[in-house]
């Protein structure tokens, strides 16, 4: 079926919040890291920025507040949404106004000011994710999914190479000015964005809003099935955090100069990412979520298992790409089937909460189960360690045979509103 001028417009309203999402963090992490670098500050220092993304790990904290007391107007999403980039802009602006170097009371300033940004942004990324869940209908989530990620990728390189670009040739304040500007560009779509349907119970407390999410979701799903369904949110993606962590360390031990890796990653790998996000959304249509789900983590091994090949055979640049953008290509598909997956557990009356929660145990594959893949890797080597993981996705199989089997129809226990109330 083809797509209606409502599907396109939904479509168009999530990839200007991926925009949305992405500049901000980009501002706060690489051209921030840039600006401080050429202005002399030590490495010691800069690296002390990463305390400053703690926001975006702990942002589950406060996601209740905004079921809570929602921003009427336009709606429950969209008034938070428009506040907030409001305050983006104003930070990314008031950021030109910064003078790094190593003197205490400008460190202090910047890393308040990387704070501010971080706390605000991880904010705004929480509505983001909760307008995207109640706005998308289930067989517009895996282009939703696509479409949020096109947007995000396209900030990243629109800071990571026009910031850069516009630092180089006019000086850093007037590269953040023009991510300030950016920033301000989403405005007018969030103005315009296709509003949200009503829900039937407001919640009405703060207690309601902390203790609701878990609640409704252990009802809707029982509790041994919501630690199945936690226990595949958190395995889905492990195979792609174990490889993610040890990718550069394997390339350069194997013989790739530097210059060639960050080129592969950074051009190629994301030029895969980006045709597997937009195939994603497309075959989610057609496919369904269950098929999806297995289809793409089935490409999605078969990416891991290309490293293993590049690790057991000699090969030269032809291996390398091939590696790279068939692990790419997958991942840009196994992550538009599982925002899919997320945003059909969640209830549009917590979908902030809900959603902060889901994406806040997926994290863990990313930092404690993938944490120890170095030792991992150093003990039985690059052959072995790419074949574990390739192995590592089999509990995640194991749990989509129980909870979303090749001929369901979307996953055991996720919200239907034909049947769970908002």
């Amino acid at each position: 079926m083809a797509p209606t001028p409502g599907t396109w417009r939904r479509l168009t309203a999530v990839a200007a919040e991926g925009v949305a999402s992405g500049t901000p963090y980009m501002v706060g992490t690489k051209l921030l890291q840039g600006w401080l670098t050429a202005s002399g500050v030590p490495l010691g220092l800069i690296g002390l920025l990463a305390y400053a993304e703690l926001p975006y790990t702990l942002k589950m904290i406060w996601a209740p507040a905004l079921d809570r007391w929602p921003i009427p107007w336009p709606d429950r999403r969209r008034g938070w949404l428009l506040l907030l980039q409001l305050l983006l802009v104003a930070v990314i602006g008031a950021m030109t106004f910064l003078r790094p170097s190593q003197d205490p009371a400008s460190l202090t300033a910047i890393g308040a000011m990387a704070l501010l940004l971080a706390f605000v942004s991880a904010t705004q990324d929480i509505v983001v994710d909760a307008y995207r869940t109640d706005l998308l209908p289930e067989q517009e989530r895996g282009a939703g999914a696509a479409a949020t990620t096109l947007g995000y990728r396209g900030a990243m390189l629109a800071i990571g190479a026009g910031g850069f670009i516009l630092a180089g040739r006019f000086g850093w304040p007037l590269a953040f000015a023009g991510s300030a500007v950016l920033m301000l560009l989403v405005v007018p779509f969030t103005l315009t964005a296709p509003p949200l349907p009503p829900i039937q119970h407001q919640v009405t407390s703060l207690r309601q809003a902390v203790a609701g999410p878990a609640r409704e979701f252990l009802h809707r799903t029982g509790r041994g099935r919501a630690v199945m369904l936690l226990a595949l949110v958190l395995l889905y993606r492990w195979p792609d955090g174990l490889l993610n962590v040890m990718a550069v360390p394997f390339l350069i031990q194997k013989g790739f100069s530097p210059e060639v890796v960050g080129s592969v990653l950074a051009g190629w790998g994301i030029g895969a990412t980006i045709v597997g996000t937009i195939l994603g959304g497309v075959l989610f249509a057609r496919l369904g979520m269950n098929r999806s789900l297995w289809i793409f983590a089935l490409v999605g091994a078969a990416g891991n298992l290309s490293y293993w090949a590049l690790a057991s055979f000699d090969g030269g640049p032809a291996a390398l790409l091939l590696a790279v953008g068939l692990e790419n290509l997958g991942g840009g598909l196994v992550g538009a089937a599982f925002v899919a997956l997320l945003m059909s557990l969640c209830n549009p009356r917590f979908s902030a909460t809900q959603y902060a929660l889901l994406s806040g145990v997926y994290a863990l594959s990313r930092s404690v189960l993938a944490g120890q893949a170095g030792f991992v890797a150093q003990g039985v080597g690059w052959s072995s360690f790419f074949l574990l993981t390739v192995a590592s996705s089999l509990p995640a199989f194991l749990l989509m045979a129980w909870l979303t089997p090749w001929n369901g129809n979307g996953a055991k226990g996720a919200f239907d509103p034909a049947k769970d109330p908002t």
